[in-house]
C-alpha cells in the first residue's frame, strides 16, 4: 500500500505550482488510518481531486488529470481503468472494505476465538456491508463512465458484497445463540433469515457470466442449504415444545434432507475452477456438529412419537413463516473523512494542469494485466470454512 501511496503522489505532483507543492499533502490527500489490534489500513481519500473549491457548483478541474487503474475480484490480474479520481475513490474505499472482510476472517480463523474477538467480526462484517452500501448508493453513481459487466464496482457484484457481508454477520450472532442455549424459536429464525440471504445472493449473480460467477455461487447455494437445515431443525425442537410430534419429525426431515443437500455442494465447491481461494466448510466442526445433532433430535423424536404421541407424520414439511426479532445484522453507516481545512481556494487556483506529462492525458488501458503486489502472508491459522472475498 505504501509503495501504491508514493507512485500516486508522484503522478500528481507535475501539477503543482509552487504555492502548490508545500500544501499537497496536507490538502488533497487526507489519510485515515484504521488501526485494529496492531493491523493498519491506510485509505487515501483524494478528495480535494472531487468536490468543487472555487466556490462554484461547476466540475473540479482536478478530477479528470490522472488515469486509474484498479483489477477486480472475478477477473484476475485484467485491470480495468478510468481517468476519474471518483473511480480511485470509490475503488480504495472499496478494498478497504475487502479488507474489513479479510480481517474478520483471519479473526474467526484463530483456535480459539474470544468473546470480545467474536465481537470484532460481527463489527468488521457490517462495518464491510457499509461501505460497500454506501459506495453503492451515493458514490459509484458519480461516476462518468459506468462499470463494465463483471467488474467490482457493478450493481450485481456490490449487492451480492453487501447481502453477504450480512450474512457472515448473522452467523456469527447464531454460533452466540446456539453457545448460549437462547430459545430455539430464535436460532431458527435467524437461521431462516440467513439463509434467505444466500438465497438473495446468490440469485443476484443469476445474470453475471458463469465462467466468473460460478464458484461463488455454489459457495453461496452450500451456505443457503447449511441455514435451511439449521433452521428446519431447531423449528422442529420448537413445534415439539409445542406436543407436536409428529409435525416435528416432519421438520427434522427435512433438515436432514437439506444437510445433505449442503454436504453434496460442499464436495461440488471443492472441485471447481474459479477466482477466489476455496473454503472446506464441510470440515469445521461447526458443520460436523450439526448433522450429528440433526440426527440425535430426530430419533429422539421418533422414540417420544412411538411411546408417547403416536402422531401421523405429516407428507409436508411445517413451512417456515419465520421472522427473527433479534440478532439481524445491518449495515453500519459510512461516511468519508470532511475535506481538508487547508484546501482552500486559493490553493485550488494554484494547480497549474499544463504542466501535466502527455500520458496522463492518454485514453484509460482497459483490460491490461497488473502483476500481484507481494503482501505478507495473513492466511488464518485454519480454515474458516467461510470466505466472503
Amino acid at each position: 500500500m505504501n509503495i501504491l501511496l508514493f507512485y500516486r503522489v508522484c503522478a500528481l505532483l507535475f501539477y503543482l505550482s509552487d504555492q502548490a507543492f508545500p500544501c499537497c499533502s496536507g490538502c488533497f490527500l487526507f489519510i485515515c488510518i484504521y488501526s485494529a489490534r496492531r493491523h493498519v489500513v491506510v485509505v487515501v481519500v483524494i478528495i480535494g481531486f472531487i468536490l468543487p473549491l472555487d466556490g462554484t457548483t461547476q466540475e473540479n478541474k482536478l478530477r479528470f488529470i490522472q488515469n486509474f487503474r484498479w483489477t477486480d475480484t472475478l477477473q484476475g490480474n485484467m485491470a480495468s481503468a478510468q481517468q476519474d479520481a471518483v473511480f480511485e475513490l470509490v475503488s480504495m474505499a472499496f478494498n478497504v472494505a475487502i479488507w474489513y472482510t479479510k480481517f474478520a476472517s483471519r479473526l474467526a480463523g484463530k483456535e480459539n476465538v474470544t468473546e470480545d474477538e467474536a465481537k470484532d467480526v460481527h463489527k468488521s462484517l457490517k462495518i464491510a456491508a457499509g461501505i460497500f452500501k454506501t459506495l453503492k448508493e451515493t458514490h459509484i453513481p458519480r461516476l462518468i463512465t459506468p462499470a463494465e459487466k463483471g467488474r467490482d464496482l457493478e450493481p450485481r457484484v456490490i449487492d451480492t458484497y453487501i447481502v453477504q457481508s450480512q450474512a457472515e454477520a448473522q452467523e456469527v450472532a447464531i454460533a452466540r445463540a446456539i453457545e448460549l442455549k437462547h430459545n430455539v424459536s430464535l436460532i431458527a429464525a435467524l437461521s431462516f433469515e440467513t439463509a434467505n440471504f444466500y438465497q438473495k445472493a446468490d440469485h443476484t449473480l443469476n445474470t453475471l457470466d458463469p465462467e466468473c460467477s460460478s464458484k461463488w455461487k455454489k459457495y453461496l447455494q452450500l451456505k443457503q442449504h447449511f441455514y435451511m437445515a439449521y433452521a428446519h431443525c431447531y423449528h422442529g425442537q420448537t413445534i415439539l415444545a409445542g406436543d407436536k410430534c409428529g409435525e416435528a419429525i416432519r421438520s427434522l426431515q427435512e433438515a436432514e434432507k437439506f444437510y445433505s443437500r449442503a454436504e453434496a455442494l460442499c464436495k461440488e465447491y471443492r472441485q471447481m475452477k474459479g477466482p477466489g481461494s476455496t473454503a472446506k466448510p464441510s470440515e469445521q466442526l461447526f458443520f460436523k456438529k450439526l448433522g450429528t445433532f440433526i440426527k440425535n433430535t430426530l430419533e429422539k423424536c421418533q422414540r417420544e412419537n412411538s411411546f408417547i404421541y403416536f402422531h401421523k407424520v405429516p407428507a409436508e414439511a411445517p413451512a417456515l413463516e419465520l421472522k427473527a426479532s433479534y440478532g439481524l445484522a445491518e449495515p453500519s453507516s459510512f461516511e468519508l473523512p470532511p475535506l481538508s481545512a487547508q484546501c482552500t481556494p486559493e490553493v485550488y487556483a494554484s494547480f497549474d494542469l499544463t504542466k501535466g506529462p502527455k500520458e496522463d492525458k492518454a485514453k484509460a488501458k482497459h483490460d491490461e494485466e497488473i502483476k500481484p503486489v507481494k503482501e505478507a502472508d495473513l492466511k488464518p491459522q485454519k480454515d474458516t470454512g467461510c470466505v466472503v472475498s
